[in-house]
């Protein structure tokens, strides 16, 4: 595979706990992001992408380094300074001579020194503020406790984080474009949006857009939830005790999680109008989320709570620049884009790397390869594992309606995820273990780790896991010996092998 005659600038739209199943591309019976699916129909969407872990700061970190959690050693939202790596997607960016802007919610190991332009930081309730409707604005979100609003959002469209991130990002970029005027120079964009995290909130015309009483139900209810114990049902326990009757608003929480997408797609529009009429139409787009959201399925909101595919699976897709047009089913991790963001501006993949480069499936249709069989993924801080009727002292209250799903309990202990074709393993550190048939349970309610009939699939994939968990140990330092390095990081691929449909690797 030759690398791309040209380097393209390239726009990365990350969203925060966006669930990969609510749009029509997917399946969805409402239109929840129309432009997004144009520009996934105009490129290459992954209909299988995953996170690297549920939680935000990790699976950012994986974005930027091509590391998982344990091996870049960064496994809570509260630990992003503890990052390891070589050389990470800026570093690469900046050495291939990219002009890099940040505009958004960060929460991740680099901080504004490290971008050439940075408009923030925003947060799920507020950012920089302009004017006295921002400062009044993200005073109400704070109010709103990460709850649901039973109203429309009182405040206009132009308040909203979503249009403030987008209008620092138009102006960073006509910057930009003024600057490359002078000094030519391509461009690497990110905007990071806060939503449709909690709270779940959004304005005119969006909150009467998609009607609570026409919402599709979720599959499943709290009882799920009890019935899978652990993690799952101490989480159910504490927010119920917090806010008794919470699934009770699970409507307007799904509509405004609809409406807010909604936004959020508008807004990318926008932006990326901005963009082709300013930078040209020689751009790559990104699109990715860090992770999903429960969107009341098991009578959860928010996180949490073990690896179900709700909270793993994500919108990935990439369009522009070099990238073909199509739909693609091979199982893609976030840990991916760094190698291929590299592989597309012609750098080498930096050491440390376990992320694999889709570059050969972005720039040859026909391109197929074993490498894609399995996806991998991770969760946890370590410690032993709190059981469900345990109560350590937390970083919030016990008392009150303010809680984080993301704690000391939910989090406590391991586990890893290995997802084969329709089959999907997950291993605890206190010796438990999951099997699930997403083909037949795509919500993992039938628990097949201990049925006989599954005794052949769970040795195969047990094997395929811990391959899989040797694979991602860190290789840092590199020291005094030289790595055999596979061509795209491509392990399943032994270099000069024929490949299916396509040329040698």
């Amino acid at each position: 595979m030759e690398p791309p005659a040209t380097t393209p600038h390239i726009v990365l739209i990350m969203t925060d706990q966006h669930r990969a199943d609510l749009s029509a591309r997917s399946g969805f019976p409402l239109d929840t992001t129309p432009f997004l699916d144009e520009l996934a129909a105009r490129g290459t969407d992954f209909q299988r992408g995953y996170t690297s872990s549920p939680l935000c700061v990790p699976a950012r970190v994986s974005l930027l380094t091509g590391r998982y959690p344990s091996a870049h050693g960064v496994t809570q939202n509260s630990t992003p300074g503890s990052a390891r790596y070589d050389r990470d997607l800026l570093d690469v960016l900046g050495e291939a001579g990219y002009r890099r802007i940040f505009a958004g919610k960060p929460h991740m190991h680099r901080g504004p020194d490290d971008f050439d332009a940075y408009r923030g930081p925003y947060w799920h309730t507020g950012g920089p503020q302009h004017t006295p409707g921002h400062e009044a604005f993200d005073r109400w979100l704070d109010e709103l406790d990460h709850g649901v609003a039973p109203e429309p959002t009182p405040f206009p469209l132009e308040d909203s984080l979503p249009y403030r991130i987008v209008s620092d990002a138009v102006e960073a970029v006509t910057e930009a474009a003024e600057q490359a005027a002078q000094q030519p120079q391509p461009t690497f964009l990110w905007v990071s949006f806060p939503e449709p995290h909690n709270p779940y909130q959004v304005p005119e015309p969006y909150f009467s857009l998609f009607p609570a009483d026409e919402i599709p139900e979720r599959l499943h209810g709290p009882d799920v939830a009890t019935a899978k114990g652990g993690h799952w049902a101490w989480l159910r326990d504490l927010v119920e005790e917090k806010r008794p009757g919470y699934d009770d608003e699970r409507a307007r929480y799904r509509a405004n999680y609809c409406g807010q997408l909604r936004l959020l797609d508008d807004q990318v529009r926008r932006l990326m109008e901005h963009v082709w009429a300013t930078l040209g139409d020689d751009v790559l787009v990104v699109m990715v989320s860090d992770h999903g959201d429960y969107v009341a399925e098991y009578g959860l909101q928010r996180k949490g709570a073990g690896l179900p595919e709700v909270l793993m699976r994500i919108p990935f897709f990439l369009s522009g620049g070099p990238v073909a047009a199509r739909t693609r089913g091979e199982l893609v991790s976030i840990v991916d884009i760094l190698p291929t963001i590299a592989e597309l501006v012609g750098s080498a993949i930096p050491d440390g790397v376990t992320g694999r480069s889709l570059a050969p499936l972005l720039l040859d249709v026909d391109r197929t390869s074993r490498e894609f069989d399995d996806l991998y993924a991770e969760r946890g801080f370590g410690g032993l594992t709190y059981g469900a009727d345990e109560r350590p002292p937390l970083h919030f209250p016990y008392e009150g309606r303010t809680f984080d799903e993301l704690n000391t309990v939910t989090q406590s202990g391991r586990s890893r995820m290995l997802r084969h074709g329709d089959l999907k393993l997950v291993v605890h550190s206190d010796g438990g273990g999951e099997l699930y048939d997403l083909a037949a349970d795509p919500t993992e309610v039938h628990d097949l780790f201990d049925d006989p009939a599954y005794a052949t699939a769970r040795a195969d994939l047990l094997l395929r896991l811990t391959q899989w968990m040797l694979r991602a140990q860190d290789e840092l330092p590199t020291g005094a010996y030289t790595a055999k390095r596979a061509p795209h990081n491509w392990v399943f691929d032994p270099p000069g092998a024929e490949q299916e449909g396509g040329a040698p690797a």
